[in-house]
């Protein structure tokens, strides 16, 4: 399971919203120690040299009525004591220990804090001076401290900056994202479109460079076929001629004649295997194709009167693949399977579901490949051992491989445990292909 993101976007707007909610977590805490603190300190100051004003003459614990009248229409402040300040709404007031601790230190004794929200915002003190008492303090322009609208305020912010910066890093990683779809068609062996200059400085030089990459691939794919189509014409010239000339030949010389068109048959067949080499089948249109259909058609154009080919089809859904290139993957594998083996051969077709593919596999009843020559197979020029012949030019399972590569494919060969060899071709079935 994967918790944090792999990719450049994921991870720099990862990055974006941790940055801003450590911004956030700064600020509430600057806001709280800066400025909602210092006030409150201040405030509880100002109660508390209130507190002394009103006893500042006071020996004991009595005031008298006449003197607590006078002060509180002057003031405002009153001082009561508990059943009648109980009365006024000391019973509805809420005790805040931290004040009455900041409270108790500075009247130096033991001191009580309530604060009431009605009409007035009130404080309710019991100083030490006369514990018996209570003085109410009204402070007009105090409220309760709410801080709901400042964490509403610092919640949209952080949405906001966190839905800029992904939408920035989006437009920042979409050439990238262009670029590397772009990059996938180019080792298919398919030639994307020139893709259009956009993004950072940097990214339009990467662009840049990669167009020119692209379009110099695509113009020595050019020249190599229409070398190869040179060299097809200039060998199959000569190689006609020598046929011509071999019709004519005395019977006395029959035998001469049948290694000399053997020779040509060869030669024609190993410049078909050049040609078909470098085609990537780039022409053919993408459809949806029914495997068991391939196979019938394939197995139809090869069977051999004196070969038995067993067909053993399983229910596959259609895949879109290029039908003649799949069709030449399959033609090559039996072709090879009747070159180098005797028995009869199986083609199965089936579905991989771990791995959300439809296969199709062709088996022989030969001596089969030593192991570690079975990877070296699938190299360019490459034959096998006498185990399996050592006729054409080695490039049928390159061939084989580069088509079914460009169907985002897999062919596997390996031994059966009964004998022969097995040729799995493993074609996606999900994956959008053109």
């Amino acid at each position: 399971m994967k918790i944090l993101p792999r990719s450049a976007f994921g991870q720099t707007v990862l990055l974006i919203g941790i940055l801003l909610l450590v911004n956030q977590v700064v600020s509430y805490i600057s806001i709280a120690l800066y400025i909602i603190q210092p006030n409150a300190q201040q405030i509880n100051q100002l109660l508390a040299k209130q507190i002394k004003v009103v006893f500042i003459d006071i020996n004991n614990t009595e005031l008298s009525a006449d003197m607590a009248q006078a002060f509180h229409e002057q003031t405002g402040i009153g001082v009561y004591r508990e059943s009648t300040a109980m009365a006024l709404g000391l019973g509805d007031a809420k005790h805040y220990p931290y004040r009455s601790a900041e409270m108790s230190a500075l009247l130096e004794g033991p001191a009580e804090v309530r604060i009431s929200q009605g009409e007035e915002y009130l404080f309710w003190i019991k100083p030490p001076q006369a514990p018996n008492l209570w003085v109410k303090i009204p402070l007009s322009g105090l409220e309760e401290a709410n801080f709901s609208p400042l964490i509403i305020i610092l919640f949209i912010l952080g949405v906001l900056s966190v839905a800029g910066g992904w939408i920035f890093v989006r437009q920042l990683n979409r050439p990238l994202r262009s670029l590397q779809r772009a990059a996938e068609e180019v080792a298919l062996g398919r030639n994307p479109k020139t893709l259009k200059e956009g993004g950072t400085t940097e990214i339009r030089e990467v662009t840049r460079a990669f167009n020119q990459m692209s379009e110099g691939i695509k113009r020595l794919e050019e020249d190599r076929n229409l070398l190869m189509a040179g060299i097809s014409h200039d060998l199959r010239t000569p190689l006609t001629r020598i046929r011509l000339s071999s019709e004519m030949m005395s019977e006395q010389d029959d035998y001469l004649k049948e290694g000399i068109e053997k020779d040509i048959d060869d030669m024609n067949a190993i410049i078909d295997q050049f040609i078909d080499y470098i085609r990537t089948d780039t022409d053919d249109i993408t459809e949806e194709v029914d495997i068991n259909r391939l196979i019938n058609d394939v197995v139809d154009s090869e069977q051999l009167p004196d070969r038995e080919i067993i067909v053993i089809p399983k229910k596959c859904p259609l895949i879109k693949i290029k039908y003649l290139a799949i069709k030449r993957v399959l033609a090559n594998l039996i072709q090879n399977a009747m070159r180098h083996t005797d028995g009869k051969i199986t083609v199965e077709s089936g579905v991989d579901v771990k791995q959300n593919t439809v296969y199709l596999a062709v088996l022989d009843e030969g001596t089969g490949i030593p192991e570690q020559e079975i990877e070296r197979l699938f190299q360019p020029f490459t034959q096998g051992d006498t185990a399996r012949g050592s006729e054409g030019s080695g490039l049928g399972l390159a061939i084989i491989k580069r088509i079914v590569k460009m169907h985002s494919g897999e062919v596997i060969l390996r031994n059966r445990p009964e004998g022969g060899l097995e040729a799995r071709v493993l074609l996606p079935i999900t994956r959008e292909r053109s």
